[in-house]
């Protein structure tokens, strides 16, 4: 080639120049974006906008930060390349991310896969300065909302928001209260007061989805979302461990005699209402017949008068008599 360019002489050169800018910048112009990733590109060095997009102010999680932390973090909204087949100038330069969803032990460390016990236990510290080793994961995208605070914003993202998801955890590790809900909550609570751990135990649910909000503006700041938090075991160290275990069963205990000494109280309220109303209804049961009498005399007398009255207590009188075996009569003198 290099032999028949040279006896082609400068015009082999110049044909030779143009099938090398042809191949470069022709062929290998075209790029193609798969459906997993999404791609900015850049005009010498510098992100080509969305037109009429504005900054990242309004994009989901930047309502959440301060008004300072929303002026630090105001990105241009780029124009993002959906899965297709593309073309670029050679002064262009593409920049393609994945947005699929991640899945990462939250003790991975990207820096220093040794830190963290191999990435495997992740220490944070409660509330009452116990030393306690997290496991569980971390699930997160990319925001294609926000491609340029990913892209351009931070110089390692994903380490940065990684060391940012954990600050957030330890944070809430450390200053962790158990909700008090009503009183059988309450009193559960009560027995494990001064145990952190059982606290964080019982809450982990409560401790995931408050993950979740604390770190909704994560898309705004760097410009990757947080999925879920998935902490799935809270371990205490092992030289605290059985201690911890006959607390547990102390207050497990105490837990269970509470609950007999309750349910015989309301056992024993429930018979003095029962008695009650049996001895209720013995009362009316005795007061029945003489209101009925009553009532029937009173009609007696609204219908034949006083005479009648007269007659029927002497029936009465006659049918005592008749039952008597003796009867004594006072005599006027």
């Amino acid at each position: 080639m290099i032999a028949l360019l040279t006896q082609l002489g400068s015009k082999g050169v110049l044909f030779g120049a143009a099938i090398y800018l042809f191949v470069r910048y022709g062929v290998f112009g075209f790029f193609i974006v798969d459906q997993s990733q999404r791609a900015v590109k850049t005009r010498l060095g510098k992100a080509i906008r969305r037109p009429g997009s504005g900054v990242s102010r309004g994009t989901p999680g930047s309502a959440a930060m301060r008004p300072d932390e929303q002026a630090r973090y105001t990105y241009p909204i780029v124009d993002v390349y959906q899965p297709g087949f593309y073309f670029k100038w050679p002064w262009e330069k593409v920049h393609k991310v994945s947005v699929a969803t991640v899945t990462i032990n939250m003790a991975v460390d990207p820096e220093d896969p040794r830190a963290n016990r191999g990435g495997q236990v992740l220490e944070a510290v409660t509330k009452d300065q116990l030393n306690i080793g997290l496991v569980g994961q971390l699930r997160f995208r990319i925001a294609e909302s926000n491609l340029y605070a990913y892209l351009f914003g931070v110089k390692r993202p994903v380490v940065h928001t990684m060391g940012y998801f954990v600050s957030i955890l330890r944070q809430h590790i450390a200053n962790f209260q158990a909700p008090i809900h009503d009183g059988s909550d309450a009193q559960d609570n009560a027995g494990a007061s001064g145990v952190s751990i059982n606290d964080l135990r019982k809450h982990l649910r409560s401790i995931n989805e408050t993950m979740d909000q604390d770190c909704a503006t994560s898309a705004a700041r760097y410009g990757i979302e947080l999925d879920a938090s998935l902490i799935t075991s809270i371990d205490p160290p092992a030289e605290v461990e059985s201690a911890l275990a006959a607390i547990n069963t102390a207050h497990n205990h105490v837990s269970s005699e509470v609950s007999l000494a309750q349910a015989s109280a309301d056992q024993k309220l429930v018979q003095s209402k029962r008695a009650v109303e049996i001895e209720t209804l013995n009362a009316h049961a005795e007061v029945e017949p003489l209101v009925q009498l009553a009532n029937q005399l009173t009609e007696l007398k609204r219908a034949g008068g006083a005479p009648s009255i007269e007659a029927y207590t002497r029936n009465v009188r006659l049918s005592l008599y008749a039952r008597a075996k003796e009867a004594i009569v006072e005599v006027q003198p």
